[in-house]
């Protein structure tokens, strides 16, 4: 049996490196996805927003661990909110006795109340975030955060998928924080890893070569067709013939290559909602910026939510007496920051930075901006229900989905490669 893997981002190599008799056609003359690496004047920024190696999933970390063998570094996460202008320890709810003091006490006093008084579920995200985290952690960084990094109405988003993103901290630890008593949260992701060389594109070339002879590039499907019992894959001049198909591919364009869909199964389809990112990569004539991996922006004054610092993670991604900065912007099809040009964005963030001392326009030696499309998944009120008319269609076409935008989940790199290996084992291994 011969299987077609449709794409070869992550999931796809993964899947590639778990199935003996498979081909991977990606449309792109390069693999990775959105774990791509930009190489350039020395330095080495991760397109797709800046990446780290962590999981709570014993197994999948070490697979990927595994795959890039000694080329790969331990660091700890040292990472910061820029709050009111000082730098506050993250999660938010770790860091209370950083906070101006009538701060600290409003975080606090809210949370407890809604230990006592909260006894409602929430029917939105932004309820969710009152409800779990009360009013002051609320009002103060989880929802400007949130509503930035969305850029969508949290009314209007659902609640059931953040329960295993955001976990609900500890009543101890918020009063130790409170207190200035040192905690920390979101431990599985304490201690991360991440290339020494290559950014993260090094793991989707260790996973590349190890599927180099099933790999097919610049092949863009664009028809997808049953035909006695196998499917006849085309990018217009060639076609691969399948037993089996496994899409991990934009769900917008798997839909877009199919014949005979159903209007139902189309406007659902256009009903989903997701955001793109700008990454704006930057070269600084800096040896060592900071101490910092990465910094959360909640405030409108910034057009970057995130701003990582990849030279904490490896010497190597900048030339000697130099450093990377990489900021990310969410935006969505035809809004403001779409409308821009890059030259703008670049501009716009350079300075922006600058005014908040994160950098020193001076000191820039590179600049360029990177556009992915497809970036987070958006779970909206409507979510669920057009989600399951897709799935039903493509479940009765014969027709698998196995990573972020082909599930079209928010999924992190440890679960795309976790999906691959529960998908090889539940569906393929007898």
């Amino acid at each position: 049996m011969t299987i077609g893997i449709l794409g070869a981002g992550l999931t796809g190599l993964t899947l590639g490196n778990l199935i003996p008799d498979c081909e991977i056609l990606e449309k792109n003359s390069e693999c990775g996805g959105l774990c791509r690496s930009l190489e350039e004047e020395g330095f080495t920024f991760d397109w797709g927003g800046s990446h780290i190696i962590f999981s709570k999933d014993q197994e999948v970390l070490d697979f990927m661990r595994e795959k890039l063998g000694d080329n790969i570094v331990k660091r700890r996460r040292n990472t910061k909110i820029l709050y009111k202008g000082n730098y506050v320890k993250y999660p938010f709810e770790n860091g209370l006795s950083e906070l101006p003091l009538q701060d600290n006490f409003e975080c606090l006093r809210g949370f407890i109340n809604v230990l006592i008084e909260n006894n409602t579920k929430p029917g939105n995200f932004k309820e969710w975030l009152y409800a779990t985290f009360g009013d002051g952690i609320a009002e103060k960084y989880l929802v400007p955060y949130n509503e930035k990094i969305w850029n969508y109405d949290l009314t209007k988003m659902s609640a059931w998928w953040v329960e295993g993103r955001v976990p609900k901290p500890p009543v101890e630890d918020i009063i130790k924080s409170s207190l200035g008593i040192e905690t920390e949260g979101y431990q599985h992701q304490l201690h991360f890893y991440y290339p020494k060389e290559g950014g993260i594109n090094a793991l989707i070339d260790c996973l590349e070569r190890e599927s180099k002879d099933k790999l097919f590039k610049k092949f863009e499907v664009n028809s997808i067709k049953r035909a006695d019992n196998n499917w006849i894959v085309s990018n217009g001049t060639e076609s691969r013939r399948y037993d089996k198909i496994i899409a991990t591919q934009p769900l917008f364009e798997l839909i877009h290559a199919l014949a005979d869909v159903p209007a139902e199964v189309y406007n659902a389809l256009h009903g989903l909602k997701y955001n793109s990112l700008i990454t704006v990569m930057l070269g600084l004539n800096v040896a060592h910026l900071n101490e910092y991996s990465w910094l959360y922006i909640p405030g409108r004054d910034c057009l970057a939510h995130r701003v990582a610092f990849p030279s904490n993670y490896s010497e190597a991604v900048a030339p000697a007496g130099k450093s990377a900065v990489v900021a990310e912007i969410t935006y969505n099809s035809g809004d403001a920051v779409d409308k821009m040009p890059d030259e703008a964005i670049i501009a716009c963030t350079i300075e922006e930075l600058h005014r908040n001392a994160i950098i020193d326009r001076d000191t820039v030696c590179f600049a360029k901006a990177m556009r992915t499309r497809y970036a987070y998944v958006i779970y909206d009120l409507e979510y669920e229900k057009r989600i399951a008319i897709i799935k039903r269609f493509l479940d009765d076409a014969g027709i698998h989905l196995v990573g972020r935008f082909a599930e079209f989940k928010y999924l992190n790199m440890d679960a795309c490669v976790r999906n691959a290996h529960d998908f090889v084992k539940e569906q393929l291994n007898d």
